[in-house]
């Protein structure tokens, strides 16, 4: 049923008390005496009860995360895993590149390793030769030096300066082959360094998934050159668009005049009208600055999509719990009198007769209002048509169904 109808039955409610309370009033006036006509008006009892200030605003659902997905090292595809719609986790390979250069300079690696390692082995091997023979030289001229100082003239200067220059080229000799070692040492580390770096590149062949999502286009085929992604020379292509499915973020523009009410992680209830559905969402961020041009601050709403149900570009409507008051004296709407910044409503008092009451107002939603001040617990307000009435007059009060009589979803 269109809502324009149901207002038109829900004014028809209304107006039937008012039109009920002139037929009334005619057929009292026209009896014998022409004493004044007794009124009946829709009257509604002030109770407590829970309010909740609402917002609603409309945007579109966005993946919270989404990228084109590009080649690190240019290269050929040679296996394509994924097409349009494959789901994927994260660290799954989509596709596998062809990079003959690549393998070859890991080949070259592998050799410049091998030459390395085997001048490490020649290195070592001097150098024990030369340490053993600087031992046998330095033993040598320890002795020869020792008889000298113990027996002097039993051995010729000549042949124990002879001996310390042998000792002294076999320890300068030992101190060249350890710088050969570590020489040796320092291109194995080099060399091991670039199979690394090449090794690490080449398994950029392998393109994976960042995280979990669905593929949502695919840019190659089969053979397709890819060109890095790293360079700025060339127009790169993208291998495929992923998209995280399982959470989705709703941008919503919330008025300045709301912003003191949001906060992060408030509840929001999403409802996807294409879906006929509603999911739970929270507010998980938002910009902290109100924009000039619109009066608007952004705000990001987290929506969980564990069921596979939403899907990117969707129509939602986000509805914010503003503010929220238990247990407080509500009165409807119906019954507020509005001037200016002045409100007040109809009150038939005990004695039938009608009181014009100021009332402060407070959480408002779109059926009811929280009365501050100047009502109580049981006052029986009039919700139906108050053009004719004036404060003292002696009416009949009569309950209305306010609920049953308002348009539905109001």
């Amino acid at each position: 049923m269109r809502p324009s109808f149901l207002m038109l039955v829900w004014v028809a409610a209304l107006a039937a008390i008012s039109t009920s309370c002139g037929t009334a009033e005619k057929v009292q006036a026209s009896g014998p005496g022409g004493e004044a006509a007794e009124v009946t008006v829709g009257v509604v009892k002030v109770s407590r009860r829970s309010l909740r200030q609402q917002l609603t605003l409309s945007s579109e659902l966005a993946p919270f995360q989404e990228i084109d997905v590009y080649a690190k090292e240019a290269g050929y595809v040679k296996e394509l895993n994924v097409d349009y719609g494959s789901r994927v986790k994260a660290g799954q390979v989509l596709a596998t590149l062809e990079i003959p250069e690549l393998q070859l300079q890991l080949q070259q690696d592998d050799a410049a390793i091998k030459r390395a390692q085997d001048q490490i082995t020649r290195a070592s091997h001097e150098l024990r030769r030369v340490e053993a023979q600087h031992r046998a030289l330095h033993l040598q001229f320890t002795r020869l030096d020792g008889v000298a100082k113990s027996k002097p003239g039993m051995v010729a200067q000549q042949e124990i300066d002879d001996a310390q220059g042998k000792d002294l080229a076999a320890e300068a000799q030992n101190e060249a082959s350890k710088s050969n070692l570590e020489a040796a040492e320092s291109q194995l580390a080099e060399a091991q360094a670039k199979r690394l770096r090449d090794q690490i590149l080449f398994d950029y062949s392998k393109i994976t998934a960042p995280f979990a999502g669905v593929i949502t286009q695919r840019y190659a085929n089969l053979g397709t050159l890819m060109q890095a992604g790293t360079s700025s020379s060339t127009q790169a292509m993208p291998l495929v668009h992923l998209s995280e499915d399982k959470l989705f973020r709703l941008v919503i523009p919330v008025p300045e005049s709301y912003v003191r009410f949001i906060h992060v992680g408030d509840g929001v209830n999403v409802t996807v009208p294409s879906l006929n559905r509603a999911f739970p969402g929270k507010i998980a961020r938002f910009s902290v600055d109100v924009r000039e041009d619109t009066r608007t601050m952004r705000t990001e709403v987290d929506v969980p999509n564990q069921s596979g149900a939403l899907m990117p570009g969707l129509y939602a409507e986000a509805t914010l719990t503003l503010d929220q008051r238990n247990g407080v004296l509500a009165v409807p709407l119906e019954a507020i009198n509005r001037e200016g910044s002045r409100t007040s409503v109809y009150l038939v008092g005990p004695s039938h007769r009608l009181e014009v009451r100021p009332v402060t107002l407070g959480v408002q939603t779109p059926s009811q209002a929280e009365a501050l001040a100047g009502l109580e617990e049981g006052d029986e307000v009039v919700v139906s048509d108050r053009s004719g009435l004036k404060p003292g007059q002696e009416v009949k009060a009569q309950a209305v169904d306010i609920e049953a009589a308002r348009p539905r979803g109001s």
